[in-house]
């Protein structure tokens, strides 16, 4: 059975859409991923797509949404970044709080950093679930 993990952050705009455009990529469809926010806003974060096509992933087709109780339900993993006491908490399922800085209104310069911390954090989350992640 694949593993499935829920990426959350408050805005489902730069952080958890970083982690599941780099969890898509690397799991090649070894496992499932879901993303969602707490206060999703209108559209993803500008510079996070900037800087996720310098690593050749585009997640321009991806749309900012709530988080929903099936999405928790249907993960192994829930992975936290920034949302605080929104974000739930449901037995039964592992939680990773990945400590990250905002990316809203930074500059591209100020974003790279912030997607290599989460490239690897995606790395580590995908060789403890026993996927070796594409190159």
């Amino acid at each position: 059975m694949k593993p499935t993990v829920l990426f959350l952050c408050t805005h489902n705009a730069g952080r958890s859409q970083m982690a599941l455009g780099f969890f898509n990529a690397l799991a090649r469809e070894q496992a499932t991923a879901y993303s969602g926010g707490s206060e999703p806003v209108d559209q993803i974060n500008p510079t996070a797509v900037a800087v996720m096509a310098e690593k050749g992933i585009d997640i321009t087709t991806q749309q900012p949404k709530r988080w929903t109780e099936d999405m928790i339900q249907a993960a192994d993993v829930v992975v936290t970044m920034g949302c605080g006491d929104t974000c739930p908490l449901f037995p039964g399922r592992r939680y990773d709080d990945w400590q990250l800085p905002d990316p809203a209104g930074q500059s591209v310069e100020a974003v790279r950093p912030i997607r290599n911390e989460i490239e690897g954090h995606v790395r580590v989350l995908l060789s403890e679930l026993g996927i070796e992640a594409a190159v």
